[in-house]
């Protein structure tokens, strides 16, 4: 008898396919211009390879860690994605419920469908909030926000001074509150699980920004525009790191000087990341830097784009990533089966780093170092080939 069960994130990503109408999974799967960056971000994996130690004792092994002083039951989060109530009913509340059952943390979009305070409400694992700077006064009323729902972490994103040109969603003409042409109409009845729930909880709207901080002239603005404050510059960090007490994370960085500036200013960790090929499509993996900034900065480095396997992280964590934000991964769950397809993925992850570990011969995620890997890709750290990887 055939297996029919999703057993891995590609299989969860079909079924996402199957469900939502193909404007809004080309919105979830799609990335900027020729989607060059998409194909990157999935290429440098293939040029790490995995080197086995063997005859060592991997009976017992180990997946959890802390991360800033709080603990992980794996190198996991959750990473900031906008529009999830598109994907499935409430499904940033979905996610994070998620993320508490597995005992890690969940970053809440800018850009999400419930509301900074109905997502600390409804969910009692760690939450952090994600912060895209649309308009000054805006963005400190939205940290203001965080602080007080009890956000344990900020994390400031930085790769998205302009929107990235996602041909896709041009020729789709995706925007919320949706545009009803008749294709439209007709693809929504091409998928009618996805347009049930649509019509029984309706379409969501970015719940964020539907507060009494939107009524200035100029924040209005800046909203109807759709364009982020690309001024934010490092003056403007300073500022956010004196307005933020706790844990402050800089997303978005590619490049070593701009991580080390971060630990100059007090940063308190980073994420490498290229937006998930969804800005600039050319744009340098976040795994190339990787050796690099870990090397040269010594606070938790943490990294995202185009994670899909067990094996995908084991080879991040031995390169030195503190934990991997996982985006589409969790979202193909999300949209296939809403919370327990996030659960699905997260359980099938888990499993697979923890085979992973298991065939490399290492027991515990904190033993894992760049011994365990060798570069086909003579370009991808100068770092890495110091060690003769």
């Amino acid at each position: 008898m055939a297996h029919t069960s999703p057993i891995n994130v590609e299989d969860y990503r079909q079924l996402a396919k199957k469900r939502l109408p193909r404007m809004v999974f080309d919105y979830l799967d799609g990335g900027a211009e020729d989607e060059k960056g998409l194909k990157h971000n999935r290429t440098v994996f293939d040029n790490v390879r995995l080197k086995p130690q063997r005859l060592v004792d991997v009976s017992i092994r180990s997946l959890s860690t802390e991360l800033f002083g709080s603990p992980l039951s794996m190198p996991l989060i959750i990473a900031p994605t906008g529009l999830n109530g598109v994907l499935w009913p409430k499904g940033d509340i979905a996610l994070a419920r998620s993320a508490a059952k597995a005992g890690i943390p969940f970053v809440l979009s800018t850009a999400s469908n419930s509301s900074i305070e109905e997502v600390a409400s409804r969910c009692d694992g760690e939450l952090w909030f994600q912060l895209y700077v649309v308009h000054r006064t805006l963005a400190e009323s939205m940290v203001a926000r965080a602080l007080k729902a009890g956000y344990t972490t900020l994390v400031l994103t930085t790769d998205v001074s302009v929107n990235g040109y996602r041909e896709r969603d041009i020729r789709n003409s995706f925007k919320i509150p949706f545009n009803y042409t008749p294709r439209v109409l007709l693809d929504g009845i091409r998928h009618p699980r996805w347009s049930f729930d649509a019509l029984k909880h309706g379409m969501p709207s970015l719940k964020n920004f539907e507060t009494s901080a939107t009524q200035d002239i100029e924040v209005q603005a800046a909203l109807m525009s759709r364009q982020m404050d690309a001024s934010f510059d490092w003056e403007a960090l300073k500022r956010l790191r004196d307005i933020w007490p706790h844990r402050l994370i800089v997303k978005g960085l590619t490049d070593v000087r701009d991580a080390q500036k971060c630990y100059q200013l007090g940063i308190d960790g980073v994420i490498l990341s290229n937006h998930g090929g969804r800005q600039l499509d050319t744009c340098v993996s976040p795994l190339e830097s990787l050796v690099e900034v870990t090397e040269a900065c010594p606070f938790p480095v943490l990294i995202d784009s185009g994670f899909r396997r067990g094996s995908d992280v084991v080879k991040a964590l031995a390169m030195g990533a503190s934990a991997v934000l996982l985006g589409r991964a969790a979202l193909y769950g999300l949209s296939a089966a809403g919370e327990a397809g996030v659960d699905d993925v997260l359980r099938l992850l888990k499993e697979d780093i923890d085979r992973t570990m298991a065939q490399v011969g290492c027991a515990s995620i904190h033993q894992l170092t760049k011994d365990f890997i060798k570069s086909d890709n003579a370009g991808l750290s100068p770092a890495l080939h110091k060690t003769g990887a």
